[in-house]
């Protein structure tokens, strides 16, 4: 017991708490934007994926995590954008759309990544977490140091985007897009524009979700490596009603329930890896269903809107 309270053992612990809680929360946070102004992403799956294999392609090729966390980025804007033509300008259904979205990230990643790595599979370079224009700046210590500039950046992104959306007239604009179209129709504002600037937005912070998962959590990219993690964004979001502490609070839960493996091994609980794997997803469901009926998802969530319709 003595050893499971130790220094080294604990920073591990807290260490995988962070890697394995955060491209959850920086996925939910996207959807959030996304279902805030109508619009349900159920494509984030394979938004995710897109994400992580071109993240972890370009962290390898430039040899910079930090670039690779843009191209992750950028990938789930382009993954987004099927999801922008089908379903915010055509109003097409979005739930039809939204998977086939999953099924063709999942594809496509899987052939992209046998063409490209399989026959020499890569780990992310050890000296690539050095800032670009900045490399002249040593980087000393263990890997979760190295990694720390990534993490407080996006969790200064996190931050931004709770104060956009509960704090700005932006952000009023989105929530007016999924609660009243009609309104934000009225007060002279563009339906069309908001959700279409939320869908990419959902789409860059799907793909930097993806990205830290392969990037950071892994550091490889394997194909449906996102396994399910995306599908878990999705409750987390509805169960969240739009605020991201509580976003951060429900995904806190599915890192701890992930990293506890470490822990009990060390101490000897002999508890099948199956069980490990199907934890996860457990402590998720139970929150579900102890605090589905206080969830709260926008009236106008999954609706087309077209400007005068009734």
């Amino acid at each position: 017991m003595s050893d499971l309270l130790s220094a080294s053992v604990l920073t591990v612990f807290i260490a995988s708490i962070i890697v394995q809680t955060m491209p959850l929360v920086i996925a939910s946070v996207g959807e959030t934007i996304g279902e805030q102004s109508g619009v349900l992403n159920l494509g984030i799956e394979g938004v995710m994926l897109i994400g992580a294999l071109a993240g972890y392609a370009t962290a390898i090729w430039t040899d910079s995590a930090w670039l690779g966390m843009l191209g992750g980025l950028l990938g789930g804007v382009v993954a987004n954008l099927l999801m922008l033509v089908l379903n915010t300008w055509l109003g097409l259904n979005q739930i039809v759309v939204g998977l086939a979205v999953t099924l063709i990230g999942e594809g496509l990643t899987s052939v992209l990544y046998l063409q490209a790595f399989s026959k020499s599979p890569q780990s992310i370079p050890p000296n690539s977490w050095k800032i670009p224009l900045l490399s002249e700046i040593p980087v000393i210590g263990p890997a979760i140091f190295r990694q720390s500039g990534i993490f407080w950046a996006c969790i200064l992104l996190l931050i931004m985007v709770a104060f956009l959306l509960s704090r700005t007239n932006w952000g009023l604009a989105t929530r007016s897009a999924g609660q009243k179209p009609s309104s934000l129709d009225a007060a002279g504002g563009s339906v069309m524009v908001t959700r279409s600037q939320a869908v990419l937005l959902n789409g860059a912070f799907v793909g930097l979700g993806g990205a830290y998962l392969s990037i950071l959590t892994t550091g490889t990219f394997t194909p449906f490596m996102t396994n399910g993690l995306g599908f878990l964004a999705i409750v987390i979001t509805m169960l969240s009603r739009g605020k991201v502490g509580w976003i951060v609070l429900t995904s806190l839960l599915y890192g701890i329930a992930v990293a506890v493996k470490n822990p009990l091994q060390l101490i000897g609980v002999s508890i099948p890896a199956d069980v490990f794997q199907m934890l996860p997803f457990v402590v998720v469901m139970i929150t579900l269903i102890l605090f589905a009926r206080s969830s709260v998802v926008p009236p106008a969530l999954g609706a087309p809107y077209t400007r005068g319709a009734r």
